[in-house]
């Protein structure tokens, strides 16, 4: 599903080259679950936004699906990313203005779906995270755990092949933060949907099927 050859990330400081990301090669199958973790500074985000495409490399190739990702046409790529890839953040990134359902709709929108198939996809997925009965209300009446949950099933509505979360956890009570990891593990393994997530927590990467460490850019065997 993805395959990183030799992707080099880096920004000049003065006469020096600083590097977020060194020689990374990493084959990602579909239906993989995987943990990436290091300190912090290690590059861990930088991998996951090249991933995402949100952030190109500075050297090095990126294969998504059999399509060679920085080869193609930016209208390709952004077609790419809109149909295959679902974004989790740690800060939750609704938008403020919008409700619980207009923030889970937004994908949709890119879609081209009919107003009737939104609806239905958006109720199904209110639905599948008991969450109906929030779908009215504005972010900022919602809980930390609330305000995720509905930014996973707005990552999910589209029915994404991938799924990128960066430290989902990181703004919940442990709690939370076990419920949310058992809803990625239940998505990774009913629905086949690829999950990258980038963790400090031991315990959260444990859900992987497999650890990638980072250490100043680099992948350590």
């Amino acid at each position: 599903m993805i395959q990183l050859e030799h992707i080099f990330k880096w920004h000049n400081s003065g006469n020096n080259r600083v590097f977020l990301l060194k020689d990374i090669n990493l084959s990602v199958a579909e239906g993989d679950f995987i943990s990436v973790m290091g300190p912090s500074g290690s590059g861990k985000s930088t991998l996951l936004n090249v991933i995402g495409m949100l952030d190109e490399p500075s050297e090095g190739a990126y294969h998504f699906l059999g399509q060679d990702v920085f080869k193609i046409k930016e209208k390709q790529r952004s077609e790419l990313y809109k149909q295959n890839i679902g974004f989790v953040f740690q800060a939750y990134h609704l938008i403020d203005e919008l409700t619980v359902y207009e923030n889970i709709e937004t994908p949709l929108l890119y879609q081209n779906m009919k107003t009737a198939e939104r609806q239905a996809v958006v109720a199904d997925i209110l639905d599948k995270f008991n969450i109906v009965g929030k779908k009215d209300l504005f972010p900022v009446q919602l809980s930390g755990g609330q305000q995720q949950l509905v930014g996973i099933a707005r990552a999910l509505v589209a029915k994404p092949k991938l799924l990128l979360a960066d430290e989902p956890t990181g703004n919940l009570n442990s709690k939370q933060g076990e419920e949310i990891m058992e809803l990625f593990k239940k998505i990774n393994e009913e629905e086949g949907v690829t999950i990258i997530q980038v963790t400090h927590s031991e315990k959260n990467a444990a859900y992987g099927k497999r650890i990638v460490h980072l250490l100043d850019g680099r992948i350590e065997n």
